[in-house]
């Protein structure tokens, strides 16, 4: 997650994790039923920041498991304030994924990942995930989706400049998400729009 890069106190992540999760709180359940994922039962939420996504996950699946893998100050943050400790459910992973090795699972979840990078860094990303990732599991990845003529939705537009000025990344049409997960080795890739901020793109191994 690139909260480290835009936050200075541990306060202030905390203020932009807890904002994180409110949204979480809103789009979770939309995103995360777009697909049946109750056939992945070990799953790692990469830049899963304050866990809300996580945890929204083991209450819609009840026999999955969950593990957040994020910057050790992220997952110090999530796990001390954020994330119920008595849940047994969601584990931590202290790590860069684009620098550290991604552990073996049957689903990666890259929710507002993606759209912080330029192809390159995202066609790297996805190779790792899918090397990692089981025979027959999967990647889901969360972003708001331009439509394919780029000619909106608005809010999306907006996302999309914001991240051209703050990070190296865009927002990206369903037509190019498809494009860099089948570039990775990803099939069967599958696209829900589910009407509201966030959308969710599904490929198998």
């Amino acid at each position: 997650i690139c909260c480290v890069c835009v936050t200075r106190s541990e306060e202030e992540m905390l203020k932009f994790l807890a904002g994180q999760n409110s949204i979480w709180s809103i789009c979770g359940r939309d995103v995360l039923t777009a697909f049946d994922l109750s056939p992945f039962t070990q799953i790692y939420d990469l830049g899963g920041g304050g866990g809300a996504l996580a945890q929204e996950c083991v209450f819609l699946y009840p026999n999955c498991t969950v593990t957040i893998y994020d910057l050790p100050k992220v997952v110090q943050v999530a796990k001390e304030r954020l994330v119920p400790p008595e849940e047994q459910r969601i584990a931590f992973h202290e790590g860069d994924f684009f620098k550290d090795s991604i552990p073996e699972a049957d689903l990666y979840i890259l929710s507002k990942i993606l759209h912080d990078w330029d192809d390159e860094k995202c066609r790297q990303l996805l190779a790792e995930v899918y090397k990692a990732c089981r025979p027959g599991g999967g990647v889901l990845v969360v972003e708001s989706l331009l439509s394919e003529d780029r000619s909106g939705p608005v809010e999306t537009q907006l996302y999309s400049l914001n991240m051209l000025v703050q990070t190296e990344g865009k927002e990206r049409t369903a037509a190019e998400y498809s494009e860099l997960l089948g570039a990775a080795g990803f099939r069967e890739v599958q696209v829900r729009r589910t009407g509201k901020l966030y959308d969710a793109v599904l490929g198998r191994k």
